[in-house]
């Protein structure tokens, strides 16, 4: 069958000139960045840094995607706020996952590097991972600081999440060893400030021991304390309240 096609192609330069022509189009027709992603979630394609950023909601003709801890998403239904113009433009077409807790979207705000975060912020940011997992299309994974060329999990990867997790598992600590000592009841006005008060016993300020690892500061908390407990070490009066005041203004 192939050599009677040869015969003929060899018999009608016209057909063969058709073909040679439709196949140098084909393999030396320049390719565009890919306009859909569908057929790539369960392949993970893998991108660089420069690729990612071709998407980055400046082209029309391209969608939007968004990286953070290296894994990147189709953002290009929530065009309104990762468009040009859009509030969250900024995360568009790089990896900015620390700015997700810093809040710093210019300049080295817009890094991929977690470096210095306590373990509370990097449980937000592995949390703000999930909201993307579950509301806009995964499309691949970004080749640098989180996944190898072969798109596996580096060990910063492994780092982050095992700092989120602890990160969890210091805050359930906290929240049981404060619910042993109940907090105080709080309000504010802007005409009469704050002020807060217990039912039962007396207001005092209490460090919380955890929230050095977990945010790398020191933090103090109200807490309500019986008279008899009041001589126990590390119980600050509010400034300008009575020792036996049960309520103080701050």
């Amino acid at each position: 069958m192939a050599t009677v096609i040869i015969k003929r192609l060899a018999k009608s330069p016209f057909v063969l000139i058709t073909v040679l022509v439709t196949l140098a189009a084909f393999f030396f027709t320049p390719r565009s960045p890919f306009k859909s992603f569908s057929n790539y979630t369960q392949q993970q394609r893998l991108f660089t840094a420069e690729e990612l950023a071709l998407y980055n909601g400046t082209d029309d003709t391209l969608p939007i995607l968004l990286g953070i801890l290296g894994s990147v998403f189709d953002v290009t239904k929530g065009k309104s706020h990762y468009g040009v113009g859009g509030g969250y433009h900024h995360f568009s077409g790089r990896d900015a996952s620390r700015a997700f807790v810093s809040g710093n979207f210019t300049g080295d705000g817009l890094t991929d590097s977690l470096h210095g975060l306590s373990s509370t912020e990097v449980k937000s940011i592995v949390e703000w991972r999930e909201f993307y997992f579950r509301s806009y299309t995964f499309v691949g994974k970004l080749v640098g600081r989180y996944y190898d060329s072969e798109g596996n999990p580096t060990k910063s990867l492994k780092g982050v999440e095992a700092k989120a997790a602890r990160g969890t598992q210091l805050l359930e600590k906290q929240k049981k060893e404060e619910a042993k000592q109940p907090g105080c009841n709080s309000r504010w006005s802007q005409g009469e400030g704050g002020e807060v008060w217990c039912d039962d016993g007396f207001p005092r300020l209490v460090q919380r021991p955890l929230e050095i690892a977990l945010t790398g500061k020191m933090s103090k908390r109200c807490a309500c304390f019986t008279e008899d407990q009041l001589s126990e070490p590390g119980l600050e009066v509010y400034e300008g309240c009575d020792y036996l005041s049960k309520t103080c203004r701050v």
